[in-house]
């Protein structure tokens, strides 16, 4: 029986960070994949519309796995599915398809962690999402071959499957949220630039919309319009981390770890508690747990079951800040947009002692700077590596580059010019920096 999976393929531009380290010839290995792909009889290549007539036809479930083909993060974990082995059985009992662009995804069914190079979707045939899967251990580590995790959420999803449609109250907050466009070809930025389908007879790499240029592209618009980037798009799917779990990647809702002083700490949570439902969700992955995080808004209370119980996670007003996106490829634009291609790192703290600042202020040092378009735009203002930010629009308070960011993109707009106050070695100095 014809099976189908989507590993849809939205490419990270090489240059920007190290997760986004590309193969040397992308063309080349858009292509080749193309080639293998066409010919598997395991796949649906291209055709996601396809694989939802197949799901319904079938009574499987739909699986969905977007997948950037010629970046190097994540090719260990895809290079194990696609070898099949020991997944084979799971995948037989899935409808597959893969995708190698987000061209032609449709907003309203498709909403993922767009700063990954391998994301999963899945689904039942009438469209209701399942659940998601997306590992930044396997982002980060393109050697990284093992599949528990992705076996783990393939049997969560399963089991969810042999309940439905009896279970779908529970899957309500699993579906995607509406959106200013219900499609990615609609986003400005990208509307002007791409069409739906691939250009195979020229330059295909160049023709195709990469997953991260979707994030950008919502915050692109955004900003040109002169409004506040919403919080999903400056923090997007924190990871169980930030309100202080950590997860096993093996299992879909084991927790290895909770760090010291959390929320989760505060609730009761231990090592080793399995937690089956967030919200009422049930999970397969961290990847839903991070779903979860990504739709909540200001202060919240987590209910997570664990075994025969539940707890409350309490979350204050403005626990997203804690996010740490300074490692996600969507920073960059970012750093662009707000700080005029600055790259901030936090003081160490000799570093601290000796220029006298105290842990409650702000200390943010420049590791480096852009040297093209927007992001040379500090450096034309003035600003030096080394360079220790220690006020910035009259705000003097510690702050990571992340939540710099974030009040700088909520706060200040395109044509604006904010002050920002230095030390260069012991002279202070103070910049104009203008926001683009």
């Amino acid at each position: 029986m014809k099976r189908i999976w989507i590993l849809g393929g939205m490419l990270i531009a090489a240059g920007s960070l190290l997760l986004a380290e590309t193969v040397k010839d992308r063309e080349g290995a858009v292509r080749a994949d193309k080639a293998r792909m066409e010919k598997d009889d395991r796949w649906i290549y291209e055709d996601f519309n396809r694989g939802f007539e197949e799901a319904k036809k079938s009574g499987k479930p739909l699986m969905v796995v977007l997948r950037c083909v010629p970046c190097k993060s994540c090719m260990g974990i895809d290079s194990s599915v696609l070898d099949e082995g020991p997944l084979s059985p799971l995948l037989d009992q899935f409808v597959c398809v893969r995708v190698i662009n987000a061209n032609a995804l449709d907003l309203t069914r498709f909403q993922w962690d767009t700063d990954l190079s391998f994301s999963t979707l899945f689904f039942n045939g009438d469209g209701t999402v399942y659940g998601r899967f997306g590992s930044w251990v396997h982002q980060k580590n393109s050697a990284e071959t093992d599949t528990s995790s992705f076996r783990a959420a393939m049997e969560g999803v399963l089991q969810i499957h042999k309940g439905y449609p009896a279970n779908k109250a529970e899957l309500v907050g699993k579906q995607p949220r509406p959106g200013p466009f219900k499609s990615v070809i609609e986003i400005p930025m990208l509307a002007a630039k791409y069409k739906t389908v691939l250009d195979w007879e020229g330059k295909v790499v160049g023709s195709c919309i990469h997953c991260h240029m979707v994030g950008d592209a919502h915050r692109t618009y955004y900003r040109d319009a002169g409004k506040p980037i919403p919080d999903e798009w400056l923090f997007p799917f924190p990871a169980p981390e930030t309100v202080g779990l950590v997860m096993n990647p093996a299992t879909a809702g084991t927790v290895k770890d909770v760090v010291a002083g959390s929320a989760a700490e505060k609730a009761g949570i231990k090592a080793g508690d399995v937690i089956g439902k967030v919200n009422g969700q049930p999970l397969v992955s961290s990847a839903d747990f991070s779903w979860v995080l990504h739709s909540i808004h200001g202060a919240a209370e987590l209910e997570l079951e664990r075994g025969t119980g539940s707890v409350k996670l309490a979350l204050p007003a403005d626990w997203k800040e804690q996010t740490d996106a300074s490692q996600r490829v969507g920073a960059w634009p970012m750093r662009g947009m707000a700080t005029g291609g600055l790259v901030l790192i936090p003081l160490e703290e000799a570093e601290r002692a000796t220029m006298k600042l105290a842990k409650d202020k702000l200390g943010l040092k420049v590791k480096g700077l852009g040297m093209f378009g927007k992001h040379a735009t500090a450096k034309k203002a003035g600003f030096l590596k080394d360079d220790v930010l220690v006020e910035v629009d009259g705000r003097s308070e510690a702050m990571t580059e992340s939540q710099l960011h974030a009040y700088l993109l909520k706060n200040r707009f395109p044509g604006e010019k904010v002050d920002v106050t230095i030390l260069r070695g012991t002279e202070r100095k103070v910049l104009t920096l203008p926001m683009q």
